[in-house]
């Protein structure tokens, strides 16, 4: 028991401190976004509904069983079944972040992409912690129809890309999480900075020497 609510101490303040960190660098505004991780028990720390991800509380946030059932902390976000889909399909994720961040929301926005992988390889990064990224159709806010549509390419994807919403991005560590969900974000910048003009992304043999790594 002891063992567990030291991990929990933990986690609860690196969820703060990564909420902080995007919200400090404009990746997430208002009261935007959620981020989410998974004790060892299998238990579920989750930030609450309505809150700002730069002014977080360690002590509020809402905590699930393993089985999904809200236990304690404030009323958890109304996207929680983003952060169960991934779970459920993604056995090594310990860790989800979802934003409305500003250049992937207008990536997900644009006719042109290709549904099954919106974004080219444009570095060597963006291949190794995001790799393909499918768009999710749009759904309003609260559809059963969302999760049914996350669920179904996360069991291949550990990243999505919400079309007119997000991306929600699945991580071994919350960290990883966080990074590749920045480099998804700087990724979508570089793709509108250049849209319009020929590129030269990895080929594919590049990209799969990356993804073999």
């Amino acid at each position: 028991m002891t063992t567990i609510l030291s991990e929990q101490t933990k986690l609860r303040d690196e969820i703060v401190s990564v909420g902080a960190s995007l919200f400090n660098r404009g990746l997430t505004f208002g009261s935007t976004g959620n981020i989410s991780a998974r004790l060892s028990n299998g238990e579920l720390l989750m930030t609450p509904t309505n809150v700002s991800l730069g002014t977080l509380d360690p002590g509020r946030l809402s905590r699930f069983t393993a089985e999904g059932v809200h236990v304690d902390g404030d009323k958890p976000t109304k996207e929680a079944f983003l952060h169960r889909c991934m779970y459920c399909e993604q056995a090594q994720a310990n860790a989800v972040v979802h934003l409305h961040s500003t250049h992937s929301v207008a990536v997900s926005i644009l006719a042109d992409v290709n549904p099954q992988d919106v974004l080219p390889p444009l570095t060597a990064y963006y291949v190794m912690r995001v790799g393909a990224l499918p768009l999710v159709p749009y759904y309003p806010p609260g559809d059963e129809a969302l999760a049914l549509a996350v669920s179904e390419k996360a069991r291949t994807h550990h990243a999505v890309l919400l079309a007119n919403h997000g991306p929600v991005v699945a991580g071994k560590t919350l960290h990883e999480a966080q990074y590749a969900v920045e480099e998804l974000e700087e990724t979508a910048k570089l793709f509108l900075l250049l849209h319009g003009r020929t590129i030269r992304p990895l080929t594919a043999e590049q990209a799969a020497a990356l993804k073999r790594i």
